[in-house]
């Protein structure tokens, strides 16, 4: 239990005043102020053994003693009043006399619940347990769960997370001598303890509706982002300077492949949005995936500010930055949202419904399920702007992006027919509508990276062997599948792909796509528990990244053992039963805590045009503490959406 200066301490549950005696000592040449209190009051405490002398020993130091201070309702203790504290202390907490679990389990959650009403915002909560109690993967041997005291599980009661389990450091406090077993002088057995150390959870914040205006194919739109979507969306974890795992994934990747081609990475910013039309030109993507959007307002841009954002348009050849998801993207004001909705209908017609399956058309929009089309069409602007720096000299070309000028110089690697071995590369979100499993990410980042090439040097295996070089230590293996290649890896399956495009206009050179989810790449190199991880709002998880570590170094997590919890529900439907927003539901009534969904079992009335459906979903959180209870309100959040939203009938 190590302390740093100008710091407060509360222990609770002494008996004898051994440990707190000796934590004085320890601290006794810091600024760290100790109040130790106990259950009992002043004559009973007195009869333990050696406890006068121990209360002495810590109001000699500078410490505070307190009697009759139960540790379950410490925002009662009117001595508390007014007062936080950085740690509070329990030591081997018993119920007293021959008391089982169950008493012991709600001894911890009451006593969870009670601390934090003392507990300073960045402070920690140590527990001492005899080996076993706990419950977690650290006692060894580990009990069976219904025999433990299920630690994780009661502090999660009261938002607090398992960050640390240590040996409890008894010799440390040489004078310590462990009282109350059975409500007797005689102690617990401490030589395998187990020191464990809890700190808050973020609270889980509401899913919300964000409305987006961003110029679309010449028009200015605005929509909603879907509620479950929210927390993807404005995160800039691909920004310049960012230590986010998705950006050094990233910066690993391009410098592995720059030692064999130059990579020139594009930053337009362009839009979460695309058209049917731009998907169907380069994309063969199943439309049932797509996240189909409504548009709140459309409107046709003048061309003078289409101009404007022509010249802001850049590339940069060295890499630094890439194509964000928020940066061309706005987020309306709610006051703003209320005015366009209010201009009427006129400006909706074109839009599509999302209570309408949609069929596929030039008129309707979708989140970006790909960056493809994007880079089919900044690539075009990017040989237009090369032909023309090339048709007007040099001092006009002196003018163009650093694109031009990086295209220049590989100019012994190219020729005129347009075959060069640089690789253009974008990256940002997309989303894919899936349902809700352990490795479906319903919003990733992509590394898009297109180039031509000699169909005869091979691309796609040299490529290929490339990125098996760099990915191969963990656990990436190739796949060839009908002329291209995927990156496998387990237990997530396909992480990337490398893929041969005909060119028609010359049957000598190859175009060769490579796309790789820097999302399940980071959870590889970094072994990361979990995808979602990367979504974590709290500042712990950015922390482990902060001197950029290499690929390679595992991740620390900063919630340890988090509980998984499973509820059914069941419930009947009407004639039409769509799957997909369900799990949307799924997705923001749990605040994206349900990591699996399985359905157990169908059954169609043969009298009535209803089916029933029972589904099993299972809670799990490695950024936020997850209880019981918590879960369990999810869970009726989740009916009382399905009643309200879809219509349905829970049994």
């Amino acid at each position: 239990m190590s302390m740093s200066p100008s710091r407060s301490i509360l222990l609770v549950g002494e008996g004898n005043f051994s440990f707190s005696a000796s934590a004085s000592q320890l601290y006794s040449e810091t600024d760290t102020s100790l109040t130790a209190t106990c259950l009992q009051h002043q004559e009973e405490a007195l009869r333990h053994e050696g406890a006068a002398n121990n209360i002495k020993i810590v109001k000699d130091s500078g410490g505070a003693v307190l009697f009759e201070v139960d540790c379950t309702k410490l925002g009662e203790c009117a001595s508390l009043q007014g007062r936080v504290f950085d740690r509070v202390v329990f030591n081997f907490p018993h119920c007293g006399r021959k008391s089982g679990v169950k008493k012991n389990r709600n001894l911890l959650k009451n006593f969870f619940l009670s601390c934090v009403q003392v507990l300073s915002e960045h402070g920690e909560v140590h527990v001492g347990l005899c080996n076993g109690q706990g419950g977690t993967p650290a006692d060894h041997p580990q009990r069976e769960w219904h025999n433990s005291w299920q630690v994780a599980a009661m502090a999660a009661e009261a938002q607090l997370i398992l960050s640390d389990v240590r040996p409890f450091e008894s010799e440390k406090y040489q004078s310590y001598k462990c009282t109350g077993y059975r409500s007797q002088d005689k102690g617990f057995h401490v030589e395998k303890g187990l020191l464990h150390v809890f700190t808050r959870s973020l609270p889980y914040t509401p899913a919300r509706v964000l409305t987006i205006e961003e110029a679309v194919e010449g028009y200015r739109v605005q929509y909603n982002i879907p509620a479950e979507l929210s927390n993807y969306i404005f995160r800039g974890f691909l920004c310049p300077g960012s230590i986010h795992p998705v950006r050094l994934v990233q910066d690993f990747l391009l410098k592995g492949l720059a030692e064999k081609w130059p990579v020139s990475m594009m930053t337009e910013t362009v839009p979460l949005l695309l058209t049917t039309k731009q998907l169907q030109t380069c994309c063969d993507v199943d439309s049932t995936h797509c996240y189909w959007i409504h548009l709140l307002q459309k409107d046709l841009i003048s061309d003078t500010h289409t101009s404007t954002d022509k010249e802001k348009d850049h590339l940069d050849s060295q890499g630094r930055t890439d194509t964000q998801d928020s940066l061309s993207a706005t987020c309306v004001t709610s006051d703003k949202v209320d005015r366009v909705r209010s201009k009427g209908d006129e400006s909706l017609r074109s839009a599509c419904s999302l209570d309408v399956h949609p069929e596929w058309g030039s008129g309707l929009y979708m989140l970006r399920p790909s960056l493809l089309p994007q880079m089919e069409e900044l690539l075009t602007k990017k040989k237009q702007l090369i032909n023309n720096a090339g048709s007007h000299g040099d001092n006009e070309g002196n003018n163009k992006s650093v694109e031009v000028e990086g295209h220049k110089k590989e100019g012994p690697r190219g020729g005129s027919n347009g075959v060069t071995s640089l690789l253009f590369g974008i990256s940002g979100l997309v989303f894919k509508n899936v349902t809700v499993n352990l490795w479906a990410l319903p919003a990733f980042h992509e590394l898009l990276l297109r180039g031509v090439f000699p169909l005869e040097c091979e691309p796609i295996k040299l490529l290929g062997q490339r990125l098996e070089t760099l990915l191969a230590p963990y656990g990436v293996s190739l796949v060839a599948e009908q002329g291209d290649l995927r990156l496998m890896a387990q237990p997530m399956g396909c992480v990337g792909k490398v893929l041969a495009n005909v060119l028609s206009d010359n049957i000598s050179n190859v175009g060769v796509t490579v796309s790789l989810n820097l999302d399940l790449l980071a959870v590889l190199l970094f072994s990361l528990p979990d995808w979602r991880l990367l979504w974590s709002h709290d500042p712990r998880f950015l922390q482990h990244f902060a001197l950029h570590p290499s690929p390679g170094k595992p991740f620390h997590p900063f919630s340890l053992f988090p509980e998984h919890f499973s509820f059914d529900i069941s419930f009947w439907t009407g004639p039409t039963w769509e799957e997909m927003k369900f799990h949307a539901l799924i997705r923001e009534a749990s605040h994206g805590t349900v990591e699996q969904v399985k359905l157990i079992d169908t059954f169609s009335h043969p009298d009535l045009s209803q089916t029933s459906y029972c589904y099993r979903l299972i809670y799990h959180s490695n950024t936020h503490a997850l209880s019981h209870t918590q879960a369990l309100q999810f869970h009726k959040d989740l009916e009382s959406f399905l009643t309200s939203r879809l219509q349905v009938t829970i049994r």
